[in-house]
């Protein structure tokens, strides 16, 4: 008999295998590979914001898809750049990068300037989002923290929620729980953006 501790179990076990196997194969990517994505990456950040807009980003850490090109950008494009602030347990706050960044919680990078709350994000136009997959259906896998799925929730209505991920990293579903939020499109290198319903 499955008890919805079982269900919870067995859901977790299966985030943990695709957690595991995405970590493995990004690990594993060539490096020509890994510059040619991140500057395919690059090149569609940019062209989805325009000048004068407040965009929340991440600074991609690791084996994450994308690189430091990808914020530089939208910063020559005028774009306003916010970036997350890890602190607590809760949703995540912002702060403007203005070029400096300092360690922060789990290994990312931050920016040095004040934290500006978590309600910085209804400021922005666009939400680009850390994943590491995405189903068509828009659900995404994250790291397991449960930040987005808390802070996503603050965006504008019809804001853009952007999943960067590999094209192999776009699935068909991922497994995920009532509380893990939707995103609306995709960012892949070679697609491009894929709006996910």
């Amino acid at each position: 008999m499955t008890t919805p501790d079982s269900g919870a179990a067995d859901l977790d076990a299966a985030k943990a295998e695709l957690r595991r196997r995405i970590v493995t194969a990004r690990r594993a990517l060539a490096g020509d590979r890994r510059e040619a994505e991140a500057a395919a990456l690059a090149v569609a950040v940019a062209a989805l914001a325009a000048a004068g807009e407040t965009v929340c980003a991440y600074w991609p850490v690791g084996t994450e898809p994308g690189s430091p090109a990808m914020i530089d950008g939208l910063l020559a494009r005028g774009v306003r750049v916010l970036l997350p602030v890890v602190s607590g347990e809760g949703t995540l706050d912002w702060a403007e990068h203005a070029g400096e960044l300092r360690a922060g919680p789990f290994g990312l990078l931050e920016p040095a300037g004040a934290a500006l709350g978590a309600a910085a994000i209804t400021e922005a136009g666009l939400v680009l989002v850390p994943a590491l997959a995405v189903g068509r259906d828009g659900l995404r896998l994250g790291r397991g923290g449960g930040y987005y799925d808390r802070s996503l929730p603050l965006a504008r209505p019809g804001v853009p929620l952007v999943a960067v991920v590999r094209d192999e990293e776009l699935l068909e579903t991922v497994p995920a729980a009532p509380h893990d939020m939707r995103v609306t499109a995709a960012l892949t290198p070679g697609a491009g953006l894929v709006p996910l319903t």
